[in-house]
């Protein structure tokens, strides 16, 4: 086993065959925090960008984030209820992609497409970002590193996903349910000292805040609205992820839409429980929060300037200070665990782009690399490309949670429309041909949901252009737009290859001629093997062709050919300027030229060798060749390998690794019995 291999087998694990993909599906106990720690985490953040919103207006306008929460709530719920009818629909894993191509045409499910996959990449990049922010937090010597410490964490967690789902998953559980344990615990806390009375204030509850510039007036019921409506949409950042299980639902166990769809329930329940648990405890220990970058308008009680170097702590932070003031440990178990799911919580986006690009890639409108399986049967280019495109998003906006979260959920709401839209023309569909009163019941009450649905989203859509979109949503809208014609051009590429490749009667007309050429550097057994191997093809014309670069070398050639009385010609092109490509690129044109129909094959004798360093000392002349080669129409290009002393390394190690017995063999199957193991093999502990 090569170095190579050795470190690709600590880093991914063992290899996977193709059989043992049904050994990586997810039961829902693994699935809830594989798809749902997305939205889960976004309790970590989504409350505290409701109350920077309406900081701009002073700490009075608060008293909304309540009733805020609860429209975010019912939208989440509204939601949730909507992919239950989906995921039973459409169990395939294309979720909003599958649903608006099939009911609204292929250019609604690239608009879909375009719009998850930008979601994705600023779920990784936002999750991330928040989290690097906490552990600077925590970690004052990271305070200015956030964007590297955030690039390490996705490289980590790329890593950790390349190794299966399945695995990846049962890192992820345990976090995850600490979290929910911490967060709601802490809360269910909070909320019981609420009610007997000794609920703590929040360490910036004496803290007042100074209106934004423009705001510090009374307000106009049209600035309250925007103000209003402004709060929301950075609240919906809370429903980000929901998608992800309609996109995953190849992923869950049997039944896979019956549990898909109470994973989906569980998500929203939690999710909002947390949220409105938060926002609540927040009020009520009259919390202070503003624009990380806006501290200069906090100010003490007296309305002084706050002291050099304060640090605002985030909302959860403040109310796990408050209600664990008499128990630290219970104070940084909250910290630490929500800091960990904000990192974790980027594995939805892990699980669902790779999966998304795979389908897109079998519909012709991705790449295929993204639909093939890697050696832990997951989908490795997509997560690959998922992790290079959010590095690339958290260095431009240096991991900046306040300025990403202006790109969110624009995205996810496009698709969010889209889907409920397609699933109504669906359900519509279905009622003309159903007659079952039953069934037509239970079709009519699943559009009733897409539709109310539909309407709620569409209103959260419009408030999220008009108040996002000179914020950075325009990014977003720009980038969907790339998207969706990158995907356009390569399904033209694909379409217009498959076209040119059709067969068709004129691909069985033989060529008039062979003339074969074999390409001559020393008169030694590769040379001499290339040439034994091109006369048993029998061409109708075969020479040996040498670039002459100097003349004491070519003479030495010519004359040891004509004494080994070779019965094939030797056709030496003279080259002044020393190169090599050029005069076998232009004889092998000028044979073309002069015989349309016939076909040049050029046989280029190649060393194979065992070592990668000896890659570099060999071949590299045949490389430059053969990529010229291959643009010239009517040649052909052979290789010929000749195997070194050296190749005998790499197949001996191949055939070490083809007989070695491993572990789960026996009882998977791929041994019969244990007669049938040779015990002399090595056998992996």
């Amino acid at each position: 086993m090569s170095v190579g291999d050795v470190s690709k087998r600590i880093l991914l694990g063992r290899k996977l065959r193709s059989s043992q993909l049904g050994e990586t599906l997810l039961p829902k106990r693994i699935a809830l925090p594989v798809f749902a720690s997305d939205a889960l985490s976004s309790v970590a953040y989504a409350p505290d960008e409701v109350f920077i919103m309406l900081s701009v207006a002073g700490a009075s306008a608060y008293v909304w984030s309540w009733k805020i929460g609860l429209v975010v709530a019912l939208v989440m719920l509204t939601v949730v209820a909507s992919y239950r009818q989906t995921v039973h629909a459409y169990p395939s894993g294309g979720g909003d992609y599958e649903v608006a191509t099939v009911n609204l045409g292929r250019n609604a499910g690239i608009t879909v497409a375009s719009a998850l996959l930008v979601d994705y990449v600023l779920t990784v990049a936002v999750s991330i970002s928040s989290a690097s922010q906490y552990a600077a937090g925590a970690i004052p010597s990271l305070i200015g590193h956030e964007a590297t410490v955030a690039t390490v964490a996705v490289i980590l967690l790329a890593a950790l996903n390349l190794r299966g789902v399945r695995e990846s998953g049962g890192f992820f559980a345990v976090p995850t349910y600490l979290f929910m344990v911490a967060i709601l615990g802490m809360c269910a806390f909070g909320l019981l000292q609420l009610l007997v009375g000794n609920l703590p204030l929040a360490e910036s509850s004496q803290l007042e805040i100074e209106p934004a510039d423009g705001w510090d007036g009374p307000l106009t019921q049209v600035a309250m609205v925007f103000l209003l409506a402004r709060a929301f949409s950075s609240g919906c950042a809370a429903l980000t992820g929901v998608e992800a299980i309609s996109n995953g639902v190849p992923a869950f166990k049997r039944p896979k839409s019956k549990n898909a769809a109470t994973t989906l329930l569980l998500l929203g329940l939690i999710a909002v429980s947390m949220m409105m648990s938060v926002i609540v405890l927040a009020n009520q220990m009259r919390i202070r929060y503003v624009d990380p970058h806006e501290l200069d308008r906090l100010r003490t009680a007296a309305g002084g300037a706050l002291p050099g170097g304060y640090e605002q702590h985030p909302v959860i932070s403040q109310i796990a200070h408050g209600v664990f003031r008499d128990f630290s440990p219970g104070f940084y178990f909250v910290v630490t665990v929500t800091g960990i799911i904000l990192v974790l919580a980027a594995n939805t986006a892990f699980n669902g782009f790779p999966v998304l690009g795979s389908i897109l890639a079998q519909d012709g409108l991705a790449p295929r690399s993204l639909g093939s399986r890697g050696d832990r049967l997951a989908y490795s280019n997509g997560i690959v490309f998922l992790a290079v495109m959010a590095i690339i998003l958290i260095l431009i906006f240096d991991a900046e949670t306040t300025k990403l979260i202006q790109l969110y959920i624009v995205g996810v709401f496009v698709s969010f429309n889209l889907s409920q839209l397609g699933m109504i023309r669906h359900w519509t569909r279905h009622l003309k041909d159903t007659t079952d009163p039953t069934a037509r019941r239970r079709m009519m009450r699943s559009r009733a949901i897409n539709t109310f649905g539909l309407g709620m989203t569409a209103v959260v859509l419009v408030i999220v252009l008009l108040t996002k979109f000179l914020a950075g949503a325009w990014i977003t809208i720009i980038a969907m737009i790339v998207f969706f014609m990158i995907m356009k051009a390569i399904s033209g590429h694909y379409s217009m290859v498959a076209e040119e490749l059709a067969a068709d009667e004129q691909d069985k007309v033989l060529p008039t001629r062979v003339h074969a050429i074999v390409l001559v550097s020393k008169l030694h057994k590769p040379t001499l093997r290339a040439l034994a191997f091109a006369k048993a093809t029998r061409p109708n014309l075969l020479e040996g062709v040498y670039v002459s670069i100097d003349a004491e070398a070519t003479n030495k050639l010519m004359e040891e050919w004509d004494e080994r009385n070779l019965d094939t010609p030797l056709k030496v092109l003279h080259s002044p300027y020393r190169e090599i490509v050029r005069p076998i690129v232009e004889y092998a044109q000028e044979i073309r030229r002069s015989s349309p129909r016939g076909v040049v094959a050029v046989y280029i004798p190649e060393y194979v060798v065992g070592r990668w360093w000896e890659q570099v000392l060999h071949n590299q002349t045949a490389l430059r060749l053969k990529g010229r080669l291959l643009f010239t129409p009517g040649v052909m290009v052979i290789s010929v390998p000749y195997q070194l002393r050296s190749s005998r390394i790499a197949a001996e190690r191949e055939s070490r690794e083809a007989k070695r017995v491993q572990a789960g063999d026996l009882r998977s199957g791929r041994v019969r019995d244990s007669g049938s193991i040779d015990y002399d093999r090595q056998i992996d502990p």
